[in-house]
């Protein structure tokens, strides 16, 4: 257990999620989502967390297994086609996660989008946090355009079936 982890959990507040992630932010972040959407057949959930609880840190809960826990919580797998996508902020580690459905995953390799959460830690990194999250969804949305477009393989008429605007865990 690293216990500088541990306070950045500790420390990290819901102000300061704010601060990262005002509300025009957010609204840029469901616009994008929204738009980009339109030019594919997958659907896009956004996630952030401010800090995990001091317990889950010491049990040594990790972003990628929190993400997966979210995953199902937000029911991002509970789409027609099996396409959602997952990108999950924790914001007291500054790492991004990407949890994508079968229908997705079987195509858009582990690679492509460990490179798409790298290019968003970047920004967040830098405090550019309304930059790295439009770049990441907008990496997203070429992926899923490449290997999903709209109208494509899932047919017919899309429709939204899970919420654009971020979630704030």
């Amino acid at each position: 257990m690293d216990p500088r982890r541990l306070w950045r959990h500790v420390t990290t507040t819901h102000w300061g999620t704010r601060v990262a992630f005002p509300r025009s932010t957010l609204a840029a972040i469901e616009k994008a989502i929204a738009l980009g959407e339109r030019a594919h057949a997958g659907e896009i959930r956004f996630a952030i967390e401010t800090a995990l609880p001091p317990l889950r840190v010491l049990d040594g809960l990790t972003p990628r297994a929190r993400a997966l826990e979210v995953f199902a919580h937000l029911h991002v797998w509970d789409t027609v086609a099996n396409n959602g996508v997952l990108v999950y902020v924790l914001l007291a580690d500054r790492h991004v996660e990407i949890v994508a459905d079968r229908g997705i995953s079987e195509r858009v390799t582990p690679q492509e989008w460990a490179g798409v959460c790298r290019l968003m830690e970047q920004h967040f990194r830098a405090r550019r946090f309304e930059v790295g999250a439009l770049a990441g969804i907008d990496a997203i949305g070429t992926l899923l355009a490449r290997h999903f477009p709209a109208g494509g393989p899932v047919g017919g008429v899309k429709r939204n079936e899970l919420p654009d605007q971020p979630a704030l865990l």
